[in-house]
Order: C-alpha cells, then structure tokens, then sequence
C-alpha cells in the first residue's frame, strides 16, 4: 500500500504513512469488526468494541505545518499513532489530508456502529496544555515589555525586530493553542481545530 488510502469492495478501507525518512511505513486497514495495523515485521487487529479512548491533536513539525495526529488506546493492544503526513524525502514531507480525512471520519463511524465506550478527547492534554500556555503567556508579556523599553529608549530598530519576532510566535503559538485546546467531542462531529481542511 502506498501512502495514502486505497479503497476496495470487501476489502475495507486502508491508510498508510512513514513517519520516518528510515522507519518502515504504519498501516491500517479497517474492516467490518476492527483495525488491522503493521509496522515493519510487527501486525495486529484491534476489535472496535474493545477501544476505549481516541485523542485527535495537531502537532506541526519542523517541515510539516499542518499535521494532525489520532492516537487509539484498546485493551491488550499497543497505542495506535495516525499521522497525516509521510515523509517523502530527505528534506520533503507530503501532506496526506484527503486521505487522513476519510480514514479518520470512517473509523468514527465504525466505532459509533459498534457501539464502543470510547472517551473522544481533543487536543493536548490538560497537565501539559496548562502550563505551556502560561510560559507561552509570560515570554509574550516579557517581549511587550522589551518592546515598551525600546520605544522609551528611541531604539526603534530594536523594538521593531523584537516586535517581528512576537508578531511571529504570537501567530505560530495562538493556532497551536487554540487548536489544542483540551476538551471532549462527540464522535458524530470530529473537531475542525483537529482535522485537515479538504
């Protein structure tokens, strides 16, 4: 399976990505009753009915801005990692969004037919969340107030370059941020903070 999707009567729907330039590629297949997944020479299926917690986040990366990720806790089973991009090169990762997409939505609705009792959580968790957006918080107020001394001190070409460098974080941090604000969802409507816009 190439990375991306393939869809074939009977045969379910599959989605496969490389998260490493020399790690072997993570596929999933859904089919009627559960998830089959491989990794290099490992595999395994997970039955619907026996996940418990699903957490959709975006988490960019240095050559991937928009990449999102969906994690599966089952019983007796490994952590499952989907990420919607795949490293393609050396220096080039591609953007899987279409089929991230489709494979995400169609994993909700096979959950929601099995009638799992899974927890759908949204974005970073809480204990981590929290904290970071406080740091995020002082070192935005502590580069407005190194703007306000520049300004008081005619150093206009200073308090322009720190206020370009806080322009920046702000609009990098503030999507990061609001996208993964903590929180629970029902798996009818899947957060748009969380997924690809296609």
């Amino acid at each position: 399976m190439s990375d991306g999707f393939t869809t074939a009567s009977g045969d379910g729907l599959g989605y496969a990505y490389r998260p490493s330039l020399m790690g072997a590629a993570r596929q999933f297949k859904l089919d009627d009753d559960g998830i089959e997944w491989t990794t290099g020479r490992h595999s395994g299926r997970i039955a619907y009915r026996d996940v418990r917690r699903l957490r959709m986040s975006y988490k960019p990366a240095n050559m991937q801005s928009q990449r999102f990720v969906t994690e599966v806790w089952a019983e007796g089973a490994p952590k499952l990692t989907i990420i919607s991009s795949s490293w393609k090169s050396m220096f080039e990762q591609e953007r899987l969004d279409k089929p991230y997409s489709a494979f995400v939505a169609e994993l909700h609705r096979r959950l929601i037919r099995a009638a799992a009792p899974v927890r759908y959580e949204q974005g970073t968790l809480p204990l981590k969340y929290w904290p970071a957006l406080a740091v995020f918080a002082a070192i935005v107020l502590g580069l407005g107030g190194l703007i306000v001394r520049g300004l008081q001190a005619n150093e206009m070409s200073g308090a322009a370059l720190v206020a370009g460098f806080l322009a920046l974080l702000f609009w990098k941090g503030g999507v990061f941020f609001q996208r993964n604000r903590p929180g629970f969802y029902r798996p009818e409507a899947p957060p748009a903070a969380v997924m690809p816009k296609v």
